[in-house]
């Protein structure tokens, strides 16, 4: 299963859709859950959204990657040291 981490932003609707469509690509059917909730999104130990979780790992988290990176990440189910936003939260200074 994969979950989108975030509460409705603009970033967190653009990585879905990337998600999205990174499965199309890759022939996949996995299930895409968005957690809006603040407590569940906190159990995983993040402190910034969007984020990206496959089967319970947290892969991404404070950036909103692009179709390829998602595509790299599902291929390989492995965290990117560069997936992390430096500065903390993605939202541009509005929340």
């Amino acid at each position: 299963m994969i979950k989108i981490l975030g509460m409705g932003c603009p970033s967190c609707a653009t990585l879905e859709k990337n998600v999205k469509e990174a499965l199309k690509q890759l022939n996949k059917t996995d299930e895409v859950v968005k957690i809006t909730g603040i407590k569940e999104i906190m159990a995983y130990g993040i402190m910034s959204v969007p984020a990206l979780v496959v089967d319970e790992k947290v892969l991404s988290y404070g950036t909103v990657l692009s179709v390829d990176e998602v595509k790299g990440l599902l291929t390989n189910n492995k965290a990117s040291e560069n997936t992390q936003k430096q500065g903390g939260c993605s939202c541009g200074g509005n929340c």
